[in-house]
Formats: structure tokens, sequence, C-alpha cells
């Protein structure tokens, strides 16, 4: 079989006459070998069968030519991610109500399924949608206030907005450096706020799919970002104990909150964002008053100078006061009082309804505090009952003391913040809280889902105009997935189901459609397999049982004491008729299966008949029988594995060299091979004749958890606490493939009979479907891609561009470089370089026509033009600009080298006068200017070109906001038309005047009625 294989990664490689004669005689040599006849050219040689072709690109980056000759050597198959499941809600990323196709308010909810994140129906316990990540695990949702869409922040801080309606992403920023850890749109949707572990804090503009600004400040993680509806304010909070007031329009933190003696956890705006209330490490949650100053002094008007008077002491202490107060210009904050919780741990998550009606707060434990706002009108009517309250007592005491005292004063009522925000009731969940969401429907309804720490969705509804409000449960999504980690799991004989057994249940799944078709309830699995003809299946568990449960029915068949201590292992005989078991007890049990009859219902059943046992002097991790059933492994805790004869069970070998115990063995289908896997992170293949270690690998970067051996292949996979799956050749010691995808620790996996699937098992909850393709791999290009990407992530971790002339302060660029905006910064210099060249050619073909006198054939174009539709070079310059994502495009062009600007600039002006694309033409005009505008205001070649691009920049865009603001007066018109003709009042107008329409009917049926 023969293979070219050339790589070029977007870069140019100088083409002297040696490097192409050398692709010229490899294409050559390549057409030689006859894969039908099997004929190779006589001079071929070993080293001959793989050159390759190494240069750089404008940017450093390197670029691989590579000609490549595979001789018929061995083929492995790729395994690829298929789906995941078992993970109903993650832990690391909050629950978020959302609006589905206009469908019923409080139904759905969305939370993070690891990498990707899952739409759940309440009501019918259903998954409607599934929103596709990559490979980093979701850690915030952020719902936009229209509900279309959604912004999910990742673990590498990364945002994507989704939309709703389809599943689609189109738009996707990058700023921050590591997780982000809040999200808030503001009150029309057009801006984004992003809070991150990285400290800063980054405003996004949605509409045109950039970043704004960086705000910098806090020393610690943010915990809650949120604009002002009425104010270009923001206010964040943080980890680091304050809260900062930050003015947008300058983009300076302008206020500090210095009351929390620890974390600030969470915050919510309440009383039309006139209190802000913030919870802590303590078992308060503190309320500040915010009062908004108005600017009286128009901008730029000088102050009104007071007469020197004799008391210049004053004077003095006047002017420290203004110096002191330059920070309430804007607006004062100050402490109203706390409101103790119930709970005496931190708060762990604080929210409010968007009509900030209801506040939800909850710590570490399952008890949810529900407290209600009450309107300024509710507190009037209870300061008035509390009044008269006080004038009674008043005037009882005055009563009591016979009046012979004069009347006493008129009683004074203080409003305490207890009056204000009232505790309304608590809710029990079934397990500690994670994350909360509340949602305010029609008639005082009030509906909340929580996300719990132990893999469930329970949602809420309770009435919050009822005196005493009680919380009814009305969902609670557990079906879909364990309370707690998977530690075992088995393929059905048929390929067809899977079983997962976790501390508490066993559930078996449809490998197909990944649906649930049993779940019993069991002790704490440790191992399981499914009895021949897959109609029982057995559980070895912690405390030393076996559990023998048949699938038709879901039932408990027996439960057999088998061990004393936790029963690490469970393997079937190869003839089938039997199992053996390994415990911590030290021994290792032989069992035959046997048909009984049930005393109960007269029905035959399955059970084990417990035939032989083998005393060892050591704890006993794992047992495998040899697959033609003459040997029995054993690996002990003493780091060894003991090899028995199965028959006389006689010891045949001993296998040491592991540091730390053996977790995990397996044998080859032939018997030849044994490879084992130790806590010490090693792999060893030992042969079975002998007991001789082949190879001693370093597997993983933790201890190796589990190994199997795909059926009739000398290929095994390994599962390590490093997060990662392993494919390993047992013949050539060679790594395959690593399958990346579990965010946490790799308890198990199990491989289907035909080999063709893998499901695993972590600890961040989820099961994961890895499917065999038709795909093969070659390991020089595996390892090729694994160096490339380690590359592009240096280089993206590399130094950020600076800005020449620019001090880093509070506020800096919104966007970060990354091996995205490296290759775009490539793509736009490539893009330059074919338009100098085509220019050159057209020059010289001028040239040349006027030395002949005659006209000569032009030369012929740039082959990307021609594939582009034959575009000219100017064009085909624009069309790789627009190509950059908008989020990406300023940190690209900041990247691009100062040498390719002048003629960057030259190709604008062209483009303005053209009408082309003038929009995002003057975005890139003035980033450049920025930028460069000490290089470009020096360079006399450019002066004329800039003065050009001014008149023209000029003219161009108030021609456009002339037609926008013409397009604008023409809707307008033909709205007031429509309404004019059909009697039909357009968006906002129509249910504000259908309310007073109904409020008009209302009155006019009262008035009726008490006439009557």
């Amino acid at each position: 079989m023969s293979e070219t294989l050339i790589r070029l990664n977007r870069a140019k490689i100088i083409e002297d006459d040696d490097v192409t004669a050398r692709i010229k005689s490899n294409l050559q040599f390549i057409k030689c070998s006859c894969f039908f006849c099997g004929r190779r050219p006589k001079q071929q040689k070993e080293s001959d069968r793989s050159k390759s072709l190494v240069g750089k690109s404008h940017l450093g980056r390197r670029i691989t030519v590579r000609l490549r000759v595979m001789g018929l050597t061995k083929q492995y198959l790729r395994y690829a991610a298929s789906a995941v499941f078992g993970v109903i809600g993650s832990q690391k990323a909050n629950i978020a109500y959302v609006n589905l196709r206009g469908g019923e308010r409080g139904r759905f909810v969305a939370v993070a399924a690891c990498e990707q994140v899952f739409i759940w129906d309440s009501r019918k316990g259903e998954k409607i949608l599934i929103l596709k990540g990559q490979k980093h695990e979701v850690t915030f949702l952020c719902p936009s206030p229209d509900g279309v869409h959604i912004a999910v922040g990742y673990e590498d801080g990364a945002v994507r907005i989704f939309n709703l309606q389809n599943g689609e992403s189109n738009v996707s920023f990058n700023g921050h450096k590591s997780a982000v850890t809040t999200m808030n749109y503001d009150g029309l949707g057009a801006r984004l706020v992003t809070g991150s572990r990285d400290t800063d804090v980054i405003v996004w503009d949605i509409i045109n799919e950039c970043g704004l600004y960086r705000l910098r400040g806090h020393k610690d993680v943010i915990t809650q970002a949120l604009f002002l509806k009425d104010k270009n304010l923001l206010v964040t909070s943080s980890k680091d104990s304050f809260v900062k007031w930050w003015d947008l329009d300058t983009q300076h933190c302008f206020k500090t909150l210095v009351g929390h003696r620890s974390e600030v956890w969470g915050m919510v705006l309440l009383n039309r964002e006139n209190r802000l209330l913030t919870g802590s490490a303590d078992s308060e949650l503190r309320a500040w008053d915010i009062n908004y100053l108005q600017e009286e002094k128009a901008v730029g008007e000088p102050k009104v100078k007071k007469g020197k008077t004799l008391l210049d002491d004053e004077d003095d202490d006047d002017e420290d006061d203004e110096d002191e107060s330059l920070e309430e210009r804007i607006l004062s904050c100050k402490k109203a009082g706390s409101i103790l919780r119930e709970a005496r741990d931190r708060v762990v998550s604080l929210t409010a309804d968007a009509r900030a009606r209801v506040v939800a707060c909850h710590g570490n434990d399952s008890v949810l505090e529900l407290f209600t706002v009450l309107t300024n009108e509710e507190v009037q009517r209870k300061m008035t009952k509390k009044l008269k309250k006080a004038k009674k007592k008043a005037a009882k005491a005055q009563e009591d003391a016979g009046g012979e005292e004069e009347a006493a004063a008129e009683p004074v009522v203080e409003k305490m913040l207890k009056d204000e925000i009232v505790r309304l009731t608590n809710i029990k969940a079934s397990a500690k809280i994670r994350w909360v969401d509340c949602l305010s429907c029609a008639g005082g309804e009030l509906k909340v889902a929580l996300l719990l720490q132990n893999n469930t969705i329970e949602t809420y509804s309770l009435k919050t105009s009822d005196k005493t409000p009680a919380a009814n449960k009305t969902a609670r999504l557990t079906l879909a997935g364990h309370r707690t980690d998977v530690r075992t799991l088995a393929f059905s004989s048929d390929n067809l189901a899977v079983l997962s057994a976790s501390g508490d249940t066993v559930k078996v799944w449809n490998r197909s459609t990944l649906q649930v078709i049993r779940t019993m309830a069991c002790d704490y699995a440790l191992c399981s397999l499914f009895v021949p003809g897959d109609r029982q299946i057995i559980l070895g568990t912690k405390s030393g049982k076996l559990q023998i449960f048949e699938l038709a029915s879901g039932s408990l068949l027996e439960t057999v004491d088998a061990h004393d201590g936790a029963l690490w292992s469970l393997c079937l005989a190869p003839d089938q008729r039997g199992i053996v078991t390994g415990s911590a007890d030290k021994k290792v049990k032989f069992w035959e299966f046997e048909l009984i009859k049930d005393e109960g219902t007269g029905q035959k059943r399955l059970t084990v008949k417990h035939t032989r046992t083998l005393q060892l002097e050591e704890d006993v991790l794992c047992v495998k029988f040899s697959p033609d059933h003459r040997l029995l492994a054993i690996s002990l805790l003493d780091c060894t594995v003991k090899i028995f004869y199965t028959d006389t069970l006689k010891f045949f070998l001993s296998l040491y060299g592991h540091k730390l115990p053996v977790l995990c063995l397996d044998m080859s289908h032939d018997n030849t091979l044994i490879a084992t896997g130790s806590a010490d992170r090693n792999v060893k293949i030992w042969g079975l004749d002998f007991g001789d270690c082949h190879r001693s690998m370093f597997a993983h970067d933790d201890s190796v958890m589990f190994l199997q051996f795909v059926p009739k292949t000398h290929l095994f996979f390994t599962a390590g606490k490093d997060r990662k799956i392993k494919q390993w050749d047992a013949d050539k010691f060679e790594h395959i493939q690593t399958l990346e995808g579990h965010h946490r620790e790799v308890w198990c996996l199990t491989i289907s009979p035909s080999g063709d699937h893998i499901v695993s098992s972590s600890h961040d909850k989820s099961l994961r479907l890895w499917e065999r393709t038709r795909e093969p791999i070659i390991l020089e290009e595996e390892r090729e891609m694994e160096r490339e990407a380690e590359f592009e992530e240096s280089m993206a971790k590399g130094d950020a561009p600076v800005v020449p002339g620019e001090t880093e302060g509070e506020a800096a660029p919104a966007a970060k470089k990354t091996v995205e905006t490296v290759k775009a910064a490539e793509r736009i210099m490539e893009a330059l370089e074919i338009y100098k060249e085509e220019n050159r050619k057209k020059e010289e073909h001028k040239y040349a026509c006027e030395s002949a006198g005659k006209e000569l054939p032009p030369p012929k174009p740039n082959p990307i033009l021609v594939a582009f539709g034959n575009v000219s070079p100017s064009r085909y310059v624009l069309d790789v600009v627009k190509k950059v994502r908008s989020s990406e495009l300023e940190v690209s062009l900041l990247v691009l080298p100062f040498p390719y600007v002048p003629e960057l600039l030259r190709l604008f002006n062209g483009y303005i006068q053209q009408g082309l694309e003038v929009e995002l033409v003057c975005r890139c005009l003035f980033f450049l200017l920025k930028i460069h505008f000490g290089q470009i205001s020096s360079n006399q070649m450019l002066l004329s070109v800039i003065d050009e691009l001014r008149t023209n920049t000029l003219s161009k865009v108030r021609e456009i906001r002339d037609m926008m603001g013409v397009n604008g007066a023409a809707l307008q018109f033909l709205q007031r038309e429509i309404e004019g003709k059909e009697d039909v009042m357009f968006f906002a107008d129509a249910t504000g005047r259908l309310a007073d329409k109904k409020k008009k009917r209302r009155r006019r049926e009262r008035a009726v009625l008490a006439i009557a």
C-alpha cells in the first residue's frame, strides 16, 4: 500500500531547485511501487521510505512537507468519541431556566454535562437538545434576555453563544486565560460581561461580535458581575472580599466596598437597583443602600467660586471634604443592615428572579432559603400597622399610669431591613444543593430548579401570595444517571446492552439508543458481569456479597455471602459454567452456576454454588482466567502477580517488578501474553511461557485503573487516573492513540465482544461511548500531530502582543492571542504577498508590451485567485479580512508586522472609494491607526494616503449614516400607514393598549354591577 502525505500548514516554503528536485524524485519514486503486483523497485532502501522537508512561515510557525511510502505494515483503526451519557448535570456549571420555541415558561432547564450543555424537559424527564462543546468543560451558563440565545463559558476561558432554536453556535469569544466563573447580559442583550478565575472582567459587544474592554482590579476569582439597567455602570464581586463599582463610560473603578471580612460569593440588585444584597462566608446577607447622585453641572462648566470669608480654616475643611467625596459623585453606597440565614456556612449561590421580588440562597447543605422583597406600598402598609400598634401600646401604658403624667410624645417606628426583606419559606431537597435558579410566573407562582451534588435535578413550585407558602416538588430527574461514581462496567455478549453499577444502583443501557432499560437498587458494587445468555447479571460488592439480578423482571434473585472482605474482582470461566471471585479477605473462590427451584414461586432460578477455595497470604486485587482455562492469574497487595494452574491450583509463575500493587491485568486471546497495570503508573507485558517481562512502559501520569485486551488481537486499552484512555500494541510495545474526553479520573472501561465499541466511566459522573471507525492510524502521523499541537499551544501561551506606547492600567483590550489569531494574521500576510506578486507581474507585463511594441498574452494569475473564481488580488485581500472572526480581528491585526500595514492602508482607501464593506474597513483602519500611530505619522510616503483616507472615510460614513436615517424614517412611516389602515398596533404598543382596554372594560362592568 502506498501513501503520499503532503502537509502545507498555510505557510510558504522557498522553492529552490534542490527542494523541487527532491519532491519530483520522491513523487516518481512513489509511482514505482505497485500495490496490485506487490513489486518494489530495487533501489528502494529503508532509509528512503520516509522523507520530510521542513520550512518556516512568516511568523516562525513550523511547516512540514512529508512524502512517505508505506509498505504493507500493520494497520490500526481509530476509535472516536460517539456519545456522552449517564450525566444529568455537572457540578461545575449552574442551572438555568430557558425558553424553547415559545414553550411553557419554567418547563425547560439548561445544565452543563461535561463539555456539552443539555436542555431537559422537566415535565417529561427527557433530553430535548444537546449543545455540543469541544473538549473543555462548561463552567457557566447565562440565557439571553430575549430567550433565543444562551451564553456558555468554558474551562479554558472561551465563551460561545448558542442559538436555542437550532443548537448552533456562530459567535465565540476568547479573552480569559482560565475558567469563566460568571456571566451576565445587559437589559437589551447587546452586551455580555464575563468574569474569570484569572481575576479579569471583560465586556463583550454581542451585536458587533467583539470585545470592548478588559477591566482589571480584583485580586482573586470573580464571583458575580451585574450591569445596571438605567446607568452605564457595572458592579463586580470577588473572592478578594471586595465589591467594585465600574464606570463603563471611562472604564475605571470609581468605588470599592470594603465591608466584608471574607470572600463575597454572590450578590443581587433589589428595589429597582437601589439596594445591593451580598452573600459572604458567614451567615449574614449584607444589604447596602445605593443613592445615585444627579449631575447638576454640564460637562466642562466651571465651578462657582465662593467669596473669601474670615473663617479660612472652615474653608480648608470643606476643600478636604470635597477631595474625600470624589468617589461619591456618581453614587453613594451605605450599609443598611443584614439578614441572618439559618445556615452557618458560606453562601454557595445567591440568586433572584427576573423581577427581583424573591431571593434564593443556600449553603453546603440541602436547605434552600427563600426571602421575599416587599414593594414600597407593602412596606408602607406594614409600617402603618406597626405605628397603630405602637400608639395603642403607648395609650395603654398611659392608662395604666393613671393619667397622672403628661401626654407622652407621638411614638416613632423606625423602618428596619427585616420589614423590607421577609423570609418566605425553606425548601428541603433530597441531597446537598449545588446551584439554584428561580422564575416568577403568572398568578404569583414561583418555580425553583435545583441542581444537586448527586447528579440530580429537582424542580419545585410554590405560591408566593399564600400566607404560609408550601413548596411542591414538581419533577425529579434521576433516571438518566447514577447518584455516585460508576465503578464497574460490562458488555452483553450480543454487543447491545451495557451494564453500569455504582454505590447504590445498577443500570442496564441500550447501547444504540443510550436509554436506560432497567434500574435496580444494589449494594456498593465493585465488579460485575453478564451471565451467559444475558438474562441475569452478577455483582460483587464492597461488603463481600454476590448479588444476582434477573433483567426481565428487574428483581434481585439472591444475595450470597461470598467473602468477609471487599469483593474486588469477578471473572467468568472460559467454559461459561462458573465464575471465580477474589477478595480482600485473601481468598479466591470458585463458583458454579446452578438452577434451583424457588421456594416462593416454584419457578427455576439461577444461583451459584461454591466449589473450591484458594487461600493466599495477601489481599487479592484482581483475578483472571486464561482463555484456554489452563491458568489463573491473581494480583496481590504485595505488588506481585501469582499464576496458578486452574485444575490443580498448583503454583506456576510469580511476576514481580511493579513497585506498587497491580490494580488490573488481562491475558491475550492466544494465551501467550499477560499485561499488568499498576498504581506505579507502569504497564508491563509478560510472556506466559516463562514469566519473562517483555517490556515495561510508562503508561499514565497517575495510577493505571483498568486494562483490557481488544478481543482476538494483541492490542489493549488502559484507563488511568490522569483522565486518559490509551491504546497500546503488545507486540511492538507502541502507544497507538489516546482517547481524551473525561474531565476526572477514569475508573473503568469495557470493550464489546466484537471490539467495535468501548464504554468508559469516570469521576465526572459521565459514561462515554467510543466507536471503532474505518479510518486508519499512521503512528508517525499521530506523533507529528501531537508535536504540532504542543507547538501551537506553546505559541498561544507566548507573550501577549503589546500596543506600542501603552502602559498597563485598569482597562485593557479584551481579546487575547490564540492559535486562531496567529493563523488569521498569516492568512492576511499571504493575501498581501499574492497582491504584491500579481501587481509585480502586471508591471512586468506592461513593460514587456512597451518593449515589444505589441500586446503580449497576459501572465497566468495565481492558482488561488483562479480557485476563488478569478477574483482580483485586491478583492481577495478583502475576502480574507472578511473571513477573520469578528472577535479575533483586532488581535490578528495587532500580530501583523508593520511592513504589511502601508500596503493594507492603500487597499483600504480603494475599498472605501468603491463602497466595499465600509464598516469593516473603517474598524480595521481605526485600529491600525491607533496602534501604529507613531510610525504612520512619521512616514512621509503615507501622508497622502492618510489624507485621502480622511476625506473618503468621512464622506462615505456620512452617506451610510444618511441612508440608515432615511431607511429608519421610511420604516416608521410604513408602520404608521399599516396601523392607520388596519387599526393594528405593532410591537410593544399593542400589549400596552390591550391592557388599558381590559382595565376600562372591567371598570364599566363594575359600574354596571354597582348600579344594578
